[in-house]
């Protein structure tokens, strides 16, 4: 099916501009189609979710807020006698299908990762009948109003499209479409994490993964251990309140979006010394090169079953939090000179004859069945299956990020993976290094282009026995050199690349991309997001005219 709409988009390549991710079928016309002004949007469900209701109401806030000209030369002047010309849609009806049930949006973006319906179809007619979408559930029925919402642009206070009739047969190619923000180093107030999240679901992205504590701060409040916060936190009022993350985790909900939190272990935890200095080993030690891969040095004594029971206490804590049937434990840049330096673990490993590897294992084991108990699957980063000899259950998810060449390793030992490669999918390399003292380029140089990231293959190297083991992907955002003041502009458009590919399946061309994704950080903006220019507004406007070969 992918090389019948590749040929239908090369066939209108001035006017399937605005569709992101590409729906998996897609067929359209190029008669012009006006909304009403009294257009609305219908459901046939007297019981439809509060959360469906609200996201219809954002549907018909948008098509009139938009006000998007067509990025066309004269952005739509053109399009002038045909809007005289053209029938006008009153209404777009909703309707789950025969036997589908009723949930919230919110429920069934929080179903556990493989088992949400997201497929939805939708048809628009050319001559003013009713545009009709039916979906499995009401996440998929959400999922067609952000494409509903792509197709429309705005001339003279006229709402249209050029393509008429349009139907789309619509499904992810994969569960797993991600962003990862990272809010120890730099703290995001609660508006700017809401804010990501609506861009993320412009774009179909499924899973909000919160990297909310690290060596640097902890700005979580997490009952029972508050402690952790007031003395973590950079400052009262750089914490996330258990209200907060309600918040936070209610609002992804209603967009579509699951959030994983990850609290990482046993390393990246120095900060947790600020208020059970007891529970860290070289805790802020100098060199920190020696104990750390960046400062501050200090990691969980992991061999000391006090350390342990304290960790996995806290990580059930954590899981009372969210709903989500994911929590990340981290688990990479585990630093082994730390330990061999730290008596008090030398110690524990001595009076229980144990290696550091057989007390990792037992700290692992512990820690995932405390939340295992709490109904949440483990993430680990990939170092847990590549570079350590722990016991990890089979459904385990494992983020690989050092290489994209290691997936095919974690693969090989039959756990569930999700790509988010440094070398393709971070969006902080290529800002130079950011060590004082270091005049050198980051340690993942270059940057990473969305057209770098849009031709990543998540199969590569994966053998067709393997495919399934595949969840899909995110963007990350690590923030040494990001924060509120440039967050918008460093992640979007760019992480949209990622969601096309992993929505859409690879092999996208990236000359008929580039148009949509311009598209998509114009309407963006309209919206409040702040996406950078991808290129000057002359070749937006030309598309393919400023192609090295044009």
């Amino acid at each position: 099916m992918r090389s019948v709409y590749l040929l239908l988009l090369s066939v209108h390549f001035g006017f399937v501009l605005g569709l992101w991710p590409l729906p998996r079928s897609l067929q359209t016309g190029t008669s012009t189609l006006r909304l009403a002004p009294n257009f609305g949007i219908d459901i046939d469900d007297a019981h439809a979710p509060a959360d469906l209701k609200e996201a219809i109401s954002r549907t018909k806030a948008f098509l009139k807020s938009d006000k998007l000209g067509r990025l066309v030369v004269g952005r739509g002047a053109e399009d002038s006698d045909a809007l005289q010309r053209a029938k006008s849609l009153e209404t777009l009806k909703l309707s789950l299908a025969h036997g589908a049930p009723a949930r919230s949006i919110t429920d069934e973006a929080r179903l556990a990762i493989g088992t949400r319906r997201e497929e939805y179809e939708l048809h628009v007619p050319v001559d003013g009948s009713a545009a009709t979408l039916i979906a499995n559930s009401t996440l998929g029925l959400f999922r067609g109003l952000t494409t509903f919402e792509q197709l429309w642009y705005e001339w003279a206070g006229q709402i249209y499209t050029v393509e008429a009739p349009i139907s789309i047969s619509d499904s992810p190619a994969y569960p797993f479409r991600g962003f990862m923000l990272d809010t120890s180093r730099n703290f995001f107030p609660v508006s700017d994490i809401k804010r990501t999240l609506d861009a993320m679901s412009w774009v179909k992205m499924s899973q909000f993964h919160w990297h909310v504590t690290d060596s640097q701060s902890f700005p979580l409040e997490v009952p029972g251990f508050t402690d952790l916060a007031s003395k973590g936190a950079y400052s009262s009022s750089m914490v996330y309140s258990p209200s907060d993350v309600r918040d936070i985790v209610s609002y992804a909900g209603a967009r579509g979006i699951d959030v994983m939190i990850e609290i990482d272990t046993p390393g990246h935890t120095a900060i947790i010394s600020a208020a059970h200095p007891e529970h860290v080993a070289c805790a802020q030690a100098s060199p920190w090169g020696t104990f750390a891969n960046e400062p501050p040095a200090g990691q969980l004594r992991l061999a000391s079953a006090a350390t342990t029971n304290f960790t996995a206490n806290l990580l059930a804590a954590v899981a009372r939090m969210s709903p989500s049937t994911l929590l990340s434990t981290g688990g990479d840049e585990l630093n082994t000179e730390c330990y061999a330096q730290d008596p008090e673990t030398q110690a524990d490993l001595k009076a229980t004859n144990r290696t550091l590897e057989q007390a990792l294992d037992i700290f692992t084991r512990t820690t995932h069945a405390a939340i295992r108990a709490e109904g949440k699957t483990p993430a680990v980063w990939e170092e847990m299956v590549l570079e350590h000899n722990v016991t990890l259950g089979n459904d385990t998810v494992v983020m690989v990020w050092i290489s994209s060449a290691n997936a095919a390793a974690v693969a090989a030992k039959n756990f569930r993976i999700v790509h988010g490669p440094s070398d393709f999918f971070y969006l902080d390399c290529g800002a130079g290094e950011w060590i004082g003292d270091d005049v050198a380029n980051s340690w993942c140089d270059p940057f990473k282009t969305w057209q770098k990231s849009y031709t990543f293959d998540p199969l590569a190297n994966i053998s067709a026995s393997q495919a399934h083991l595949v969840l899909g992907g995110e963007q990350l955002l690590w923030t040494e050199q990001s924060g509120p003041e440039n967050l918008d502009s460093i992640v979007w458009p760019r992480a949209a690349s990622s969601a096309e590919v992993f929505w859409s399946g690879p092999g996208g061309n990236l000359s008929t991309a580039l148009p949509r994704l311009h598209d998509v950080a114009f309407r963006m903006r309209q919206r409040g997001v702040k996406a950078i220019q991808l290129q000057p507004l002359w070749c937006a406007l030309r598309p393919g005219q400023c192609n090295i070969d044009s």
